[in-house]
This record gives C-alpha cells, sequence and structure tokens, in this order.
C-alpha cells in the first residue's frame, strides 16, 4: 500500500459554497472573475452577494432540497453564480455539456430527474426539446435575458429572504456530473459536499494559490476538472479566474498576454499548440509561472518541448476522475523541477493507493510493476447515481476504487499511468464510450455489425474509430454514410472520425469484443 507523504487533512463538512467563498469578505474588491473576451469582471464582494441573492431568487420560484438543477452553459462568468446559488438553495447540480443533442440532454435529465435547468439564451431551443422530452423539468431559467424566462440577472434584485437549508455535507451531494466510469454509459456521479470540499483541501499542499495568480479558465467548467481546478480551487483562495467560453488559440493567447495569466490547467491538445503552433511566437507570455495538464495522457516529449518554448519548468501532470472528485495525485509546484519526464504526479493528502496485479487482482504489486490503479480516501465518490451494482463493482466493500487504469510507481512515489484497462476513449479529456457508438451504428439498417475503438490522430488527440461489417444486402454502404450516421445523433466530441470495414467483429466465445485483434490490426497515423 502506498500512502501520500502529506499529512492527512481533516474532512471539510461545510456546504461547498460557504468551502469556496468563506473568505469572500476578506478578499473583498479583488477580482473573482473576468471575462476574457468583454473584461467584464466580479469582485469577490460581488460574487458572495450575487449568489446568495440568486439562492433567494431560486427557491422563490419553488427550488428546495433535494431536487436536482441541470446547469447548461458554456464557461461565462455566471457560471460560478450559478452553481453556488444552487446548491445554497439546497440543490444537487447535474452539469451538462453545452454541445450535447437535445436526445442526450434528456437522458440525463430524465436519468437523475431534473425539475430545473439553468441554461444561456443560444443553447434555449436545445433546453426545450431536452426538457420536452425527459419531462419533469417544470422551468428553465437564464443566465442572460430571453423573452418568457425567468433570468438570474433579474434574481439579483430578489427581495426574498436568503434560503437557510439544512446541508449535511457528508450525505447530501452538491454535484452530479456524468461518467462512463470504466465502461458502459455515461451514469450519475453522486459527489457530496464534504468530498469535493475536502478534495480542495486535499490539493492545496501541492498546488498553492492566492491573490496574485491568475488562472485561465478555457476547459469547461462542467467537467470536473474545470469545476476543481479552474472554479472552486481558485476561488477558495482569492485568485483570479479569467475566462474564456471556448478554445480558440489566438483568443487564448491574447488573453494570457492582456490578463497577465500565471497559471494554465490545461489538456494535452493545448500543450501541443502551446510547443508548436507558429503563432505562439507572436505573443508575450512571460507572465506564466507553470502549466499543468490532465485529462489525458501527455506525452514526456510535448511535456518537455512546450516547456522549453516557453521558458518554464516542465509542464506537470495530475492524475483523477470523476468519480475522485477528481484529484488523487499531481505534481508539487515545489518539485516540477526534478519530477522524472512523464509522472502524473504524487499521492496528495490523505490518500491511499494499491497497485494491484492484473491477472490477480487480490495480489499487491511493488514499485515498479505496473497493475491496476485503486484508490482510497475522502475523495471517494458516494457512488452513481440508481445503480448500486455498477457502484459496487468500482468501489469494493474495503473503499478501494479501481480506476480501471494500469500503472506503477517508482521508488521515490512518483505515479506513471501506461494503459487503460478501460475502453473509454478520452478524446482533448471528453469520455466517450465506445458501447454507445457502437448501439448507434448498429440502429443504422445497412450495419450488420460493429466495433469501436479509439486511435490517435495526427494532432496527438484520441478520436473514435468504427470496425463496421456491412449487411449482405448494402455492399456499397460508404464511411461518409456511417460518418454521417453517427454525427447527426451524438455531440460533436463523440463523432467517429474514421471508419474501416472489415467481414467481422472478432469477439471473445462470451461475445465481447476482442479490442486488442482490432488495435493489432490498424496501423495508426504517424
Amino acid at each position: 500500500m502506498f500512502r501520500s507523504a502529506y499529512a492527512d487533512v481533516p474532512p471539510v463538512d461545510l456546504p461547498i459554497h460557504d468551502a469556496v467563498l468563506s473568505r469572500a469578505a476578506e478578499f473583498g474588491s479583488t477580482p473573482a472573475l473576468i471575462d476574457g473576451t468583454d473584461g467584464t469582471t466580479l469582485t469577490y464582494e460581488q460574487l458572495d452577494r450575487f449568489h446568495r441573492r440568486v439562492a433567494a431568487g431560486l427557491a422563490e420560484a419553488g427550488v428546495r432540497k433535494g431536487d436536482v438543477l441541470a446547469l447548461h452553459s458554456p464557461n461565462t462568468i455566471a457560471f460560478p453564480t450559478a452553481f453556488y446559488a444552487a446548491t445554497r438553495a439546497g440543490a444537487s447540480v447535474t452539469t451538462v455539456h453545452p454541445l450535447a443533442t437535445p436526445e442526450e440532454f434528456a437522458k440525463q435529465l430524465g436519468d437523475c430527474a431534473a425539475r430545473w435547468i439553468v441554461t444561456v439564451s443560444p443553447l434555449l431551443d436545445s433546453a426545450h426539446r431536452a426538457a420536452e422530452l425527459a419531462g419533469g423539468v417544470r422551468e428553465i431559467f437564464v443566465c442572460d435575458s430571453a423573452s418568457g424566462h425567468r433570468s438570474l440577472i433579474d434574481m439579483l434584485a430578489c427581495t426574498a429572504p436568503e434560503p437557510a437549508v439544512g446541508i449535511d455535507p457528508a450525505e447530501d451531494v452538491a454535484a452530479l456530473p456524468y461518467s462512463s466510469g470504466t465502461t458502459g454509459i455515461p451514469k450519475g456521479v453522486m459527489l457530496t459536499h464534504r468530498q469535493i470540499a475536502t478534495n480542495l483541501a486535499q490539493l492545496q499542499p501541492a498546488i498553492t494559490a492566492g491573490p496574485g495568480d491568475r488562472v485561465l479558465a478555457v476547459l469547461p467548467f462542467f467537467h470536473i476538472y474545470g469545476l476543481t481546478a479552474l472554479m472552486n480551487a481558485p476561488l477558495r483562495h482569492g485568485a483570479t479566474v479569467v475566462v474564456l467560453p471556448r478554445f480558440d488559440l489566438e483568443q487564448f493567447l491574447a488573453a494570457i498576454q492582456n490578463h497577465r495569466i500565471t497559471a494554465l490547467y490545461v489538456a494535452p491538445p493545448i500543450v501541443l499548440a502551446l510547443a508548436k503552433h507558429p503563432l505562439v511566437a507572436e505573443y508575450d507570455l512571460s507572465s506564466l509561472k507553470y502549466v499543468i495538464s490532465a485529462a489525458a495522457p501527455l506525452d514526456a516529449h510535448l511535456a518537455a518541448a512546450c516547456a522549453r518554448r516557453l521558458g518554464l519548468p516542465p509542464v506537470g501532470q495530475a492524475y483523477g476522475m470523476t468519480e475522485l472528485s477528481p484529484g488523487t495525485h499531481v505534481v508539487p509546484l515545489d518539485l516540477m523541477e526534478e519530477a522524472p519526464p512523464g509522472t502524473v504526479g504524487k499521492l496528495i493528502a490523505g490518500t491511499e493507493m494499491r497497485i494491484v496485479s492484473l491477472d490477480d487482482p487480490g495480489k499487491d504489486l511493488a514499485t515498479g510493476e505496473s497493475g491496476e490503479i485503486l484508490i482510497r480516501g475522502p475523495q471517494v465518490m458516494k457512488g452513481y447515481l440508481g445503480r448500486p451494482d455498477a457502484t459496487a463493482a468500482m468501489i469494493d466493500e474495503d473503499g478501494w476504487l479501481h480506476t480501471g487504469d494500469v500503472g506503477h510507481v517508482d521508488d521515490d512515489g512518483w505515479l506513471f499511468v501506461v494503459d487503460r484497462v478501460k475502453e473509454l476513449i478520452k478524446y482533448k479529456g471528453f469520455q466517450v464510450a465506445p458501447a454507445e457508438l457502437e448501439a448507434l451504428l448498429l440502429t443504422h439498417p445497412d450495419v450488420a455489425d460493429a466495433a469501436v475503438i479509439g486511435v490517435y490522430n495526427e494532432d496527438g488527440n484520441e478520436v473514435p474509430h468504427a470496425f463496421v461489417v456491412r449487411h449482405p444486402s448494402a455492399p456499397d454502404l460508404t464511411e461518409s454514410e456511417v460518418v454521417l450516421h453517427v454525427a447527426e445523433r451524438v455531440a460533436p466530441y463523440k463523432r467517429v472520425r474514421h471508419v474501416t470495414f472489415i467481414d467481422g467483429v472478432p469477439r471473445a466465445a462470451s461475445g465481447k469484443i476482442l479490442r486488442r485483434e482490432l488495435r493489432a490490426a490498424h496501423k495508426e497515423p504517424s
């Protein structure tokens, strides 16, 4: 068993809005959130006051403890206000990908029985369609303004009393992001107030922040990585978060230069751009102090190339998953120079880890030996919503969460993730379940069988590649027809990028797809 070298941290038994904003009065006029496109700024005093007024407005509208509110928005400076207002009103927040199709959105709404939606006016049509398909949604609010809809802006003038909701941080769910776990369709991950707040305290000794630090939030807040690293953690310590709605390289670089960004939390595709794109040379990025990459594996050579170009310490990595609130490992800021290339970091405070044999799961392995990574600590999720069997398959009776990732630890405690047991495809940090795409492919009348694996494209992104068996009656089925069939029914990040037609899908006697054989047969782009 491997244990963190940091001292344990006591559980943070506070609602997440209090755990993050308890020092808002101290930070006062310090900018908390800045819109990276137009410069609109919210101070800590405003963020604290605004979220309390919006909480009162939500409560007046009927939001009650135990309700689920779906937050459906790209990154905006209103997103944190909406999130903390909802939790203060007693709701659990399920975050929704803004590019989800109405059908995908409806599945999530129905699965978690969401009664409320907060969205933005450009996404209203999608939200309305999803609400119609799911049923049970009482009202759709907007962060900005739209005719016929109550706005969070209007709620700032609410005179109703601030809701006084009794929250049990250890049991009540604060966030309900959706994750496919190690396999299968997306499931609601129940993260309590205590789990999320304690994970912030666990990360603090390794990743310090405070007034004067400026973090650029380009990765989405709806993803647990963005929610933690770009929203909750910096706002807890008085840092300033500069918000961008999406990644556009020129806008991204301009924001670093113009807002004097000091810290970047990114995914590998952004590291690639920083390392290689000629546009980078046209901007002054000298304010940057460090870069941390997570959400997907980062090649050590690419990390080094990025650091050299920016004149920074080596790019650090972090490791975790939605089911772990999400952090378990990070390269500490004070150890970035000495961290071995390719490591995802060391155990954060209060966290234990085992590496177990893939052939004999009860056997613990020593340093240097690769096996499945198991994690135990206060950040382990409460479970999957409504899926006790899936929860039991993920977390054993001793509290160990089985990550589905393969890795090893060196003699100094650095973790290296070398492979994945799980078959999820991670496209730019977003999870794509092969089973979901396979089921969709099989709805095409000309597809007899199908399998999907992840392959790496020329940009270093893992993308879905479909292996399709044509129906005997459709020998002329084309790649473009298959790609279009999927593209019309899923969010952009889930789209199949390549199709290979084969005579039969290799399967085990149990019927399980033998993806290893497909990977062996596929020659990845160089």
